[in-house]
């Protein structure tokens, strides 16, 4: 998913924008999802699909997957909002009834289920933009011109270079163990994840350790130049 991000972000037509302009309107798009009502929120939410796909040339489709990555948190915490314990059944529109208490779906739970559902579908996508058309480098430059400290953008570098290796690290593992059908029954696969995991930590230290060599050979002085 996250080497996904990467590449499309390159292939943006607006991979060469002011990333000050990208952040001003994800701030714009954001103010609107939470200022909206739920109409103008799913226009907003239509607008920011057509547009993202427009610029990365992709598919609906494919946003509509990306989409629903999150979708079932989403569904999760507006299933939670949409239900209500009260002791009027006269306000539950379905439930149960337990002596004097009702537990169930009420109509003001509906509504801000579906008030929080609009919101959050809108302010994701907009994110999902953001995101998607924000190539790696300018995000650190975006870092800088907001006067972040330097080590926190530092930090954030790191943190993504190594997420990238901890996932092709990942990735060669399990292409191994598959190739010795590692994982063609429930044992055998508990079994080879847990080595995956355990070897994983040790390779990704090995690989933290070349970097650290190939640092010291270059007079690293705790310092990147960004």
């Amino acid at each position: 998913m996250l080497s996904g991000i990467d590449r499309l972000s390159y292939q943006s037509r607006w991979r060469d924008k002011d990333p000050v302009a990208k952040f001003l309107g994800w701030l714009v798009f954001i103010v609107l999802a939470m200022a909206l009502p739920p109409a103008g929120q799913l226009i907003e939410l239509v607008v920011l699909a057509a547009l993202t796909c427009w610029l990365l040339k992709v598919s609906l489709w494919r946003w509509l997957r990306w989409m629903s990555l999150p979708l079932s948190f989403l569904l999760v915490a507006s299933l939670a909002l949409a239900l209500t314990v009260t002791r009027e059944p006269a306000g539950v529109l379905w439930g149960i009834h337990l002596g004097s208490v009702s537990f169930g779906v009420s109509q003001p739970g509906l509504a801000l289920a579906w008030q929080s559902g609009c919101r959050s579908l809108a302010a994701l996508a907009a994110t999902f933009w953001f995101i998607l058309n924000l190539p790696f480098p300018q995000l650190i430059q975006l870092l800088k011109r907001c006067r972040v400290p330097a080590l926190l953008t530092e930090q954030v570098l790191l943190t993504w270079r190594f997420i990238f290796i901890l996932l092709d690290e990942a990735a060669a593992i399990y292409r191994a163990q598959t190739l010795r059908f590692g994982y063609r029954n429930v044992p055998c696969g508990y079994r080879s994840l847990a080595m995956l995991i355990s070897l994983l930590f040790s390779r990704v230290m090995w690989r933290y350790q070349q970097m650290t060599t190939a640092l010291d050979m270059k007079l690293y002085q705790g310092d990147f130049h960004l």
